[in-house]
Formats: C-alpha cells, structure tokens, sequence
C-alpha cells in the first residue's frame, strides 16, 4: 500500500523584507542610541516633511525608517538585543529613529520639529484660526455663498473675491465644519500643528519610556542654578581655596570674626570703633527695654541734637555702617561672579 507524504512547502520570503531586516540590524549596530516614535494619524505628506526637515537639519546624525514590528523584531534579534525589552512599544504604525545623540535631546528635537496640516470637518479646532483680509484669487460665482455663511465680509474687485477684513472663523475647541475647512484648504490655511514623539528610546542597553524623556528645560535650569548656588555656599562656609570662593568668602569670615569681638569685647585698633559701637547699641537698646524704669533708677540718655555739618558726618557713618553691614550677604552680583568662575555660567 503506498502511501501519500505531504510536504508543506516553506513560503518564501520575499527578497525585499530580508534586505529590510539586513538593513534594520545593521542601523542598530551602527547607533546607541534607538527612537521608537508613533505615527498613528500622522498624514503621509506631513511624515515626510518632518523627516526631511530633520534630514536637513541633523543630516545622518538622525536617521529614520518606517517599518514594519515584525521585521523590527527580527532585527533587534540580528543585532543582539532581546526584542522583548521593546516589545510593549511595537505596536501600531512606528517610525524608528536611529542616533548617537542624548534621547533627552532627541526627544526636544522632534517636539520642535513640527509641521502644518489642513483641516478636516468634525475637528476641533486647536487654536483661533484666523482668515486674513485681502484678494482671494476666486472668480465670483458659487463660492460667494460659502463666504455668506460662514459671514465673512467679501467684495468683488477687479474681478476676484475680496475678504474686506480679517475673521476670526473658529476659537479653539470649536467644531470644523465642511465648508470652513474647505475653504480652509483652497485659501491655503493649514491650522493644524503635526509632530511626532517617542514611545520609548533604547540607550546603550536602557529603555526609557516616552513620559521621562520630555524635560521642563526652565525648571531644570532653575534646579541647576539652585544646586550650583549651594555648592558655591559650601565653598564659602568651608573657605575652599578657589579664586572665586575666596572673593566671597573672605569679607564674610571679616566681618564675622568683628562680630566675634564685638560679643566678646576685644579691643583692638581694628576692632575699637566697631566693638563700642556695638556696646553703645546694647546699651541703648537696654535703656529702651527699662523704659520708666530707667528713670527711677537714675539712667538718662540724652541725644543732643547735631548742628548741620554734624548732621552730614553722622550720615555719612550711617552710609558707612550699611556698607559693613552688607558685607555679610552676598548680593546677588556677586553670586553670578562666584558661579560664572566655578561654572562657566
């Protein structure tokens, strides 16, 4: 009895996905860096210009393909990375973006790398979109009523549509309707903003989902500024021998060691003036403190009027005795010296 061996014959693959999967494995080899972006509802001809916007701009640092997962899988396998540490990003149509550049900065780039689109009815409009005055190019005919019922002051001038003055047709969140955005479309208005961003990015074995890699650059800068603020403030409490540390911390440790004198009553020729100067204020302020008592106990201050000429020197004292006193805190000049030598700010 003879019997029938089926034999499954294998499919063949087509030429054009092996050299794909080639290509993609040798991409991934070559950059450290991968982008896995969504273009879901990314027109066609908007992708393109974003692609040859950054082509233009960053040339081969930035390289992009479309792909299918499937073949982006097998890829991954060719260039020796487990696809399963991707695989909850390969879903729906991606473009991937192959780079040697910081994913941080990659992810700003594409953010800014935005392009125009028209309008579709049904949409919400995104921002106030505005139809400008001017000449329309449009023969008068049919489309005159469209003007008329989206109310659009028009009048007819050397034989074309002229819009008389400008019209704000839909505020934001406004519903698009047809013949808006048909008439969106024939005047050349594209209201609609397009850009795309990463789901995740693989850098040297780390993949960082889409939501950690956009940054608050303001906030971030502050934050640097603010650590690099206490960093120069240790060097000043602990007088790090740095150039500009020293600028600062040396008329700090001056005028607190006159504080220092000044409690303790340490006379010296440098610290006399300041040292009674202080006692006086202690004394005084003790006076005030008494208040009636002061009296019953025989203490009586008098402060004699000066005569003008005095009056000028016991002001300039007082402007003299404000600048040793703005000596303890560092204005605000003197930090941005301080951290423009340490920091190169």
């Amino acid at each position: 009895m003879l019997h029938a061996v089926m034999i499954k014959r294998r499919k063949k693959i087509p030429e054009w996905k092996v050299r794909e999967v080639e290509e993609l494995a040798e991409l991934i080899k070559q950059h450290p860096v991968i982008g896995i972006a969504s273009i879901e509802g990314v027109p066609t001809a908007q992708l393109q210009k974003i692609k040859k916007k950054l082509h233009e701009r960053y040339g081969d640092r930035i390289v992009t393909r479309v792909a299918k997962n499937t073949l982006f899988r097998l890829a991954l396998s060719r260039a020796g990375i487990e696809p399963e540490k991707l695989e909850k990003y390969l879903t729906g149509s991606n473009m991937f973006i192959f780079t040697d550049m910081n994913p941080f900065e990659l992810a700003l780039i594409l953010d800014k790398t935005r392009v125009t689109a028209p309008a579709k009815p049904g949409m919400k409009a995104p921002c106030e979109i505005t139809i400008p005055a001017g000449d329309t190019g449009f023969r008068p005919g049919p489309i005159m009523s469209v003007f008329g019922k989206l109310k659009i002051p028009i009048r007819v001038q050397k034989g074309t549509i002229w819009i008389t003055k400008d019209v704000v047709a839909a505020k934001p969140g406004d519903e698009i309707s047809p013949e808006l955005a048909s008439l969106l479309q024939k005047l050349g208005i594209e209201p609609i903003e397009v850009k795309i961003s990463l789901k995740a990015a693989y850098d040297h074995g780390l993949v960082i989902p889409g939501e950690e890699l956009h940054l608050d650059l303001k906030e971030y800068e502050s934050k640097v500024i603010e650590a690099a603020k206490a960093a120069l403030w240790v060097g000043v409490e602990i007088g790090y021998p740095e150039p500009e540390v020293l600028k600062i911390a040396i008329p700090v440790a001056v005028r607190r060691a006159l504080m220092v004198a000044a409690e303790a009553g340490y006379v010296t020729p440098e610290t006399a003036e300041f040292v009674i100067r202080h006692a006086v204020a202690k004394a005084l302020a003790v006076v005030a403190a008494l208040g009636d008592k002061a009296k019953e106990l025989g203490i009586e201050v008098t402060i004699a009027a000066p005569q003008q000429p005095e009056k000028k020197e016991e002001e300039k004292k007082e402007e003299e005795e404000k600048e040793e006193e703005e000596k303890e805190a560092v204005s605000e000049e003197e930090l941005a010296a301080g951290l423009e030598g340490l920091f190169g700010f």
